[in-house]
């Protein structure tokens, strides 16, 4: 009686079991000529919430290509990724909905007006809980071209795709959807999924489900696959199959990862040894493949490695392979077991795959540098770059995000995350945070955590604190600090020796916590160069006070080790029976800090222009690869066709703040020495402040305030010629006051800019606003108007050198870099420098000494080819204003870094028409290594 009983308890729990699982059936047709997919297919949803539904919402990110205005079209107007905007219709894809039914009756359905990928589906009858709905739908995928996302059809005719069918969203009380924005975070359910894929027999097919059937009628090939408990899948059509398949002793790997040539017995044994270390750290794997992408490694590689030619390789084959295929082994392996939201909680398999990349490498290449066999050649080994470990990168590159206040805590939101953060800060840091979390509890808490989290959690729904508990439980000290200070949190930590008394055979160490957050730090003692002794010291907030054991110490440190992520640590360090807590450091070239010295740099550097000709010198300079708050330069250099001594010097602190909307205000002091015209130079000194704001709660927003007050001090040599001098001019000092509000994007671009400048023989008050919109039929739109006018000026009967320019400002403040900054004819007199009236035809009048307004249009005509024109007028002292005008082609070849402008017509009449045209064409070009780096930085930051 009794195993009857148990029996039917088994057989019903099985059926309860089977009914409750969520199952997808998919019939896929590939339609090769029109680039699209034909799919039928059900969904089978599992009501398990308490709640009844009415409404369901489906996922269909295919569709997220299919317009300029999509979530997934701001983004990369965001990102300044311009390939999508100006794609063609036919490459961005969509779905075409053909019907969804439920139990064979046609049901209402919509899309969300923002997000056009999200589907809404009024159910005939609501779904009470522990009940099941099942839907048909029939729709048609056009697929994306790849150079979007790297999804999609490839120029070869190949697809890889994945999110490429229409899923359920989850409920768990609430309804969890979100669009596509190229953050590969999709929240999909757990189910059992079946596919029926038919395409030409000339294609292989690839995908991490199981084959079960393959059937060929004529030239169309029909491959049957499915899977249970699957969270999501990839699937690959090519038709040359360049992927290998490993059969290892835990798990099968398929991959076409970059290999470099590698023998097939090497890739097996690293293979082998991949993921039998997986499995160790993280439990076996319930699959039977794991599939590994080329695309997936490209889109999360090992940065640093990813930047190198494949011809240059300062790491073994083998090392460079084993590491792509572990990082990229680890991500899919969390990926496809950890049913988590990673829009809310992308840290848990950010901070798990990087803990463990860094602890792999610990363990089997614990003397690789981090610049590897560069790191032994004549030169570089000179650089502390060159001793660094492999693993301290993970460290340098979160806090180059923290040094410039632009870290954000681990548990925002994916998409609220600057690309640099989501790719690569955030990553490293929660990796390094779990580093932090073994080192203080000194034992295996993360790997104890991590198996029993995975083991607990495999293939059901968990969060971020799910794992946290784990942590916590599993740590023999308080671990507090680790949620409210590290994770949730983007305080800086920045700890200091404040004082160090010697009494008797102790030491008496005060330490100055400068950051408001409760995390601990190491105590190290040092002698000779050599640990005496380490001492974990429980966070505080302000000062603590601590007695050690010193008879056989020479000086003291925190986080010796460089185990903790501390913003600033070249104050870590106290002597106890030296004059200075560190020694000084010369060194030639910016390197990485070493806060084991006082380092200070020198290189060669050199400068041009028209006067000065070429311009070598030598800077002496303290600024590294991370950011610093107190900077100077000292550049002086010699100019070789004025025979003398030019350049340049500055001091510079920048008080950042966290978290508001003051975000940095920084004082400057420069003093610049160069020549303004043939054998006459000019000398400036400029005392400055500056004050920098913008949004502390969204740093994706590109808009930003500026408030500048500065005093320039300008010692201009006498020209005795005349050509150069009228007086008054030669020696002034302007003080001057300016703000600035910019909102960039790729799309819509607005500023806002006023200046007043007030001097001891005039005053001046201007302001420049500027629009440009970027339509969606790729036509560009540019506005800019300018006005400025004379509170007083003493000066307009002898000069011109203050007043406002209508083509090309004098600039007496020295702003603008002028390759020839006095010239008027030759190629550099015809550099453009848009400012003040912003004309491209030089007119008369020139100048205007009491008022001016212009404004400056350009079109698109086709691609990067546009139309200006100018209109404006100049008022001058005693004469009526005078209406000016031009217009022209303009050549937007690089915007704001690259541009040609060839006048049309102006004033002048035909210009284009008129002798020695070529000399009234005008052109825009950036040198400045600093301003071309923004072009390829900005859509990172």
């Amino acid at each position: 009686m009794n195993l009857n009983f148990a029996t039917l308890l088994l057989c019903l729990l099985l059926c309860f079991s089977a009914s409750s699982q969520n199952k997808l059936d998919i019939n896929a047709t590939f339609d090769i000529e029109k680039k699209s997919i034909n799919i039928q297919q059900t969904i089978e949803y599992f009501n398990n919430s308490k709640a009844t539904l009415d409404t369901i919402y489906l996922t269909d990110w295919s569709h997220s290509y299919s317009a300029k205005n999509t979530p997934l079209a701001e983004r990369f107007a965001e990102e300044f990724k311009n390939t999508f905007h100006f794609a063609k219709n036919e490459d961005r894809g969509f779905t075409t909905l053909i019907s969804i039914q439920e139990n064979n009756t046609e049901t209402h359905f919509s899309r969300l007006k923002k997000q056009p990928d999200i589907i809404k589906v009024a159910l005939s009858q609501p779904l009470l809980p522990n009940k099941s709905y099942t839907l048909q739908l029939k729709y048609i995928v056009q697929v994306p071209n790849d150079k979007f996302t790297r999804y999609g059809l490839t120029s070869e005719g190949d697809y890889n795709l994945r999110y490429w069918y229409i899923t359920p969203a989850i409920f768990d009380g609430k309804w969890n959807y979100h669009s596509n924005k190229d953050l590969n975070d999709a929240y999909i359910p757990k189910a059992d999924i079946s596919i029926k894929a038919s395409y030409p027999k000339n294609y292989s097919i690839i995908s991490e489900l199981d084959v079960f059937n393959k059937t060929i009628l004529n030239n169309t090939e029909t491959t049957f696959f499915k899977g249970e408990d699957r969270i999501n899948t990839k699937l690959i059509l090519k038709q040359n199959n360049d992927f290998k398949t490993v059969e290892t002793d835990y798990f099968t790997i398929e991959s076409n990862l970059d290999e470099k040539e590698l023998a097939a017995q090497d890739i097996a044994i690293i293979s082998d040894n991949i993921a039998g270390y997986i499995t160790k750290e993280l439990g076996a794997y319930p699959h039977t493949k794991l599939l590994l992408t080329r695309i997936d490694y490209k889109k999360s590689p090992i940065y640093g490695l990813n930047l190198l030619p494949d011809f240059f390789r300062p790491f073994p084959d083998t090392f460079q392979y084993e590491i792509k295929l572990l990082k990229t082994a680890l991500h899919n392996y969390l990926e496809n077991i950890v049913l988590i939201n990673p829009r809310e909680d992308q840290w848990v398999i950010d901070g798990i795959q990087t803990y463990y990349l860094m602890k792999y490498v610990k363990e089997n290449y614990p003397n690789t540098k981090l610049t590897g066999a560069l790191g032994n050649m004549w030169g570089i080994r000179a650089f502390h770059a060159a001793d660094l470990k492999f693993n301290d990168k993970y460290n340098l590159a979160y806090l180059h995000m923290a040094r410039t206040n632009l870290d954000q805590p681990l548990t925002m939101a994916k998409d609220s995350l600057l690309k640099f953060n989501k790719n690569i800060g955030n990553k490293y840091k929660a990796g390094s945070g779990l580093r932090y979390i073994n080192e203080y509890n000194n034992s295996n808490v993360v790997e104890t955590a991590v198996k029993e989290f995975i083991q607990n959690n495999t293939l059901k729904p968990t969060t971020g604190e799910t794992f946290y508990n784990a942590l916590k439980n599993n740590s023999k000290k308080d671990i507090n600090w680790f949620y409210n200070d590290f994770l949730n949190s983007n305080t800086k930590i920045d700890y200091k020796i404040k004082n160090v008394k010697k009494k008797e055979d102790s030491l008496i160490v005060t330490m100055l916590n400068k950051k408001n957050n409760n995390v601990p730090v190491s105590l190290f003692s040092i002698k000779n160069d050599s640990v005496v002794n380490k001492l974990w010291v429980k966070g505080f907030k302000g000062q603590k006070t601590i007695t050690i054991a010193g008879s056989d110490v020479d000086r003291l440190a925190l986080n010796y080790d460089k185990i903790i992520p501390e913003v600033k640590d070249r104050n870590n360090w106290k002597a106890v029976n030296k004059l200075l807590d560190k020694p000084i450091q010369l060194r030639l070239f910016k390197d990485v800090e070493d806060p084991d010295y006082h380092q200070m740099f020198f290189m060669p550097e050199f400068a041009y222009n028209l006067y000065d000709g070429f311009s070598p010198g030598l800077k002496l300079y303290n600024k590294t690869v991370l950011s610093k708050d107190f900077l100077y330069k000292f550049s002086p250099k010699y100019g070789l066709k004025s025979n003398a001594l030019v350049g340049s010097a500055y001091l510079s602190y920048n008080n950042r703040k966290e978290n508001v909307r003051n975000y940095s205000t920084r004082y400057t002091f420069r003093v610049e020495n160069y020549n303004y015209a043939r054998n006459l130079s000019y000398t400036t000194f400029t005392p400055s402040v500056s004050f920098a704001f913008r949004n502390p709660d969204d740093l994706r927003k590109n808009k930003k305030q500026y408030l500048n007050f500065r005093y320039v001090s300008v010692d201009r040599d006498e020209d005795p010629t005349g050509e150069f001098e009228v007086e008054g001019e030669p020696k002034y000092g302007v003080f001057n006051a300016n703000f600035a509000s910019i909102n960039n994007n790729l799309k819509n671009f607005s500023s806002l800019d006023t200046d007043l400048q007030l001097a001891k023989d005039f005053g001046k008050l201007s302001a420049t606003l500027e629009f440009r919109k970027l339509t969606e039929n790729n036509r560009q739109y540019n506005f800019r108007a300018y006005a400025g006018a004379f509170l007083y000026n003493n000066t307009f009967e002898d000069t011109n050198f203050f007043s406002f320019a209508l083509d090309r400002p004098t600039d007496y403040l020295f702003d603008y870099d002028y390759l020839g900054r006095t010239e008027d004819d030759g190629i550099t007199s015809q550099q453009l420098i848009l400012a003040e009236g912003g004309f491209k035809s030089q007119l008369q009048p020139a100048f205007a000494n009491q008022w001016i307004t212009t404004i400056n249009t350009s079109t698109t005509i086709w691609q990067y080819i546009m139309a200006y024109g100018d209109v404006g007028f100049v008022k001058n002292h005693n004469t009526n204003a005078k209406f000016v005008y031009d217009a022209g082609i303009r050549l937007n070849l690089v915007q704001d870094y690259f541009e040609l402008y060839l006048p049309v017509y102006s004033n002048k009449g035909w210009e284009i028409a008129q002798p020695e045209y070529d000399k009234s064409i005008r052109f825009i070009v950036t040198l400045s290594p600093s301003t071309l780096l923004k072009l390829f930085t900005r859509r990172w930051y």
